[in-house]
């Protein structure tokens, strides 16, 4: 098990038992799984607080990193946003002002500090954000190279129940898979990652090394990432926040609606779970669910081709002529200006 509790322990990790050198031309990568809390409301500080979690994975010799979902603007967990059939409160709109505040303009320069951090660390970074759209909000992860460029993003397709009410969809158009020096890696978050279309198309893109930020803390969640990493051949790196009810805003600010009498300001409101699994479904490191911690395994990429001799589904496995996917993988835009398509140009927000 892969642990350090932050930002408190100062000695290394300790790293899963992983073979090492079995296979001189199957290089090896070091990767880590953040658990730790947004501070919600403060994304300035939220950025800070991610640059020193950076710092101390890098200082291991993580290669790569991953961050929970919504790590920069904050999983408004407990919120209902005053919502009900048919109204909405006036505090509710005001938490939703509050919270596209918070929120981040991609590309911005919140992203600019994301890459510049990528770089100076030496790292793959790949990173849960709450994306500003206008104001329109996204829940999106955001992928950075060890030179400090900004490689793209995915936006969540299918937010979760009154997700919906507060985040726009993704559409095809952003589900990348990034051909790296460390192999092809890609993302789904939290409950898409049990869309079997979505993850197939994912498949079908040659992802190697697939992230998988999430809010879902309860231990069926390890089911779904044993079953996607045996399902796809590939590396399943799952990373969640840790957080008790003292990491959100104190009531009247911020109320978990329905319990909030019953939470205490330690009160665990989300236990992390967070995990490293591998091709062949073996768990690396994690799941932990003790507090703020780094994750970290060393994952063979020769496992890949192992699990793949045995199972390889968009290839060996799969049957086209029976079982096909198409996937509409152009942007799907509300309005779309004739003069901009006659010029070439993109068009304009």
């Amino acid at each position: 098990m892969a642990l350090v509790t932050t930002p408190q322990v100062n000695e290394g990790p300790l790293f899963a038992e992983v073979e090492m050198g079995a296979d001189s031309a199957a290089p090896s990568i070091r990767a880590t799984v953040v658990q730790a809390s947004t501070i919600f409301y403060d994304t300035p500080a939220t950025l800070d607080k991610a640059e020193r979690l950076l710092a101390e994975a890098a200082a291991y010799g993580s290669q790569l990193v991953v961050f929970p979902e919504a790590f920069v603007g904050g999983y408004p967990r407990g919120s209902n946003f005053g919502v009900s059939i048919g109204n909405r409160t006036a505090k509710g709109k005001e938490e939703f002002r509050k919270y596209h505040a918070a929120a981040i303009d991609v590309p911005g320069p919140e992203v600019d500090r994301l890459a510049t951090m990528a770089g100076k660390y030496k790292v793959f970074l790949v990173m849960g954000v709450i994306e500003r759209d206008g104001y329109t909000l996204y829940c999106t992860v955001l992928f950075f190279d060890s030179q400090g460029h900004y490689l793209g993003k995915h936006r969540k397709l299918m937010p979760t129940a009154l997700e919906r009410v507060i985040w726009g969809f993704g559409d095809g158009s952003t589900i990348p898979v990034f051909e790296t020096p460390l192999g092809k890696i890609g993302a789904a978050i939290c409950w898409e990652n049990r869309m079997p279309l979505l993850r197939t198309a994912m498949y079908a893109k040659g992802i190697e090394i697939y992230c998988a930020p999430t809010a879902d803390s309860r231990d069926i969640w390890q089911a779904s990432m044993t079953h996607i990493a045996l399902e796809g051949g590939c590396f399943v790196l799952s990373a969640n926040q840790f957080c008790r009810r003292k990491d959100y805003p104190p009531p009247p600010d911020y109320v978990f609606m329905g319990n909030e009498e019953d939470l205490p300001p330690e009160s665990v409101v989300c236990a992390g779970g967070s995990v490293i699994i591998s091709p062949s479904g073996v768990v690396l490191a994690g799941p932990n669910y003790e507090g703020e911690a780094l994750i970290s395994a060393d994952l063979d990429l020769g496992e890949i081709a192992r699990a793949k001799f045995d199972f390889d589904v968009v290839g060996h496995y799969s049957r086209p002529e029976v079982l096909s996917l198409i996937v509409r993988d152009h942007p799907a835009r509300p309005v779309t200006f004739t003069s901009a398509q006659e010029k070439g140009e993109s068009p304009q927000k």
